[in-house]
């Protein structure tokens, strides 16, 4: 057995406890995927990340993600969060920004006022929803179909299947059947009302996905939406989206156009360092 830094990190808020706990094992070349696997299932968080030397000569480090269920080619927590464990350890970027590799390819990220940010990666799959699919994810959320104002494909890895609503108040009333929802992943966004839900978040946002998983803050999910929104005119350039708020959390999303990218970034807060024996 062999001893390895151990990180539990809190992404997408300033607040430990308040965001999306992601757990981060460092140096983790001489791990085994079933090694990772297992150690992913045994810390039964969304996700756990291994850092790696990078293979791709463009990258900082190479990232690998695992849900308790499996690999994942990208997601966005984790790139925030595997990244900030990277950087507090010493890791030095090779350019004006960071590379990180991981399945999907080469991911930058870059600081910006004491915030880390991820470049969008393109979406594998983008579009209105057929309607048999938007019907489909209507039912799985218990929402009448007029209650939906569109559904957009947003898949950048995971698979996502977004729907517009029409109020925060109505993001925040929906109550999934998972039995229903199956194996799919659907989002769900709505805007604020500033004379009602005050001015610190433009969108609340919802992610929903199987076995009976609500995420708490789910940055691939908000790359999508950033994506397609602004790009639908639905959104402006910069805005901060809300999650976790169903579930007792408070992760807000910041978003930001910047010439054909989009960003997707937030506070990293530290909960946990030490060892882990594998």
């Amino acid at each position: 057995m062999t001893r390895f830094s151990f990180h539990q990190v809190d992404v997408f808020t300033a607040q430990p406890t308040s965001g999306n706990p992601l757990a981060v094992v460092g140096g983790a070349d001489g791990l085994s995927e079933s090694q990772m696997a297992a150690f992913a299932r045994w810390t039964n968080l969304s996700e756990t990340t291994f850092l790696l030397r990078p293979e791709d000569e463009r990258a900082d480090y190479r990232v690998r993600i695992f849900t308790p269920f499996g690999e994942l080619p990208f997601a966005g927590h984790p790139t925030l969060g595997s990244c900030h464990v990277w950087l507090a350890a010493g890791g030095v970027p090779k350019g004006a920004e960071i590379v990180q590799e991981c399945a999907v390819g080469p991911v930058r990220i870059r600081r910006d006022a004491g915030r880390l940010f991820f470049a969008a990666p393109p979406l594998k799959r983008a579009g209105p929803a057929a309607d048999e699919e938007r019907a489909q994810a209507a039912a799985a959320l218990g929402l009448a179909a007029e209650a939906v104002v569109a559904a957009h494909w947003v898949d950048n890895g995971p698979g996502w299947l977004a729907l517009l609503l029409r109020s925060r108040a109505d993001v925040l009333a929906v109550d999934p059947d998972f039995a229903a929802l199956g194996d799919g992943k659907i989002g769900i966004v709505g805007p604020w009302d500033g004379a009602r839900d005050g001015a610190e978040a433009q969108f609340e946002v919802r992610a929903f996905f199987g076995p009976g998983i609500e995420d708490p803050v789910t940055g691939s999910l908000n790359a999508g939406l950033a994506q397609w929104l602004i790009g639908a005119g639905l959104a402006p350039a910069r805005y901060v989206a809300s999650q976790g708020t169903a579930l007792g959390r408070r992760g807000r999303v910041h978003v930001l156009k910047d010439g054909a990218d989009i960003w997707i970034g937030g506070d990293v807060a530290p909960c946990v360092e030490g060892t882990v024996i594998l």
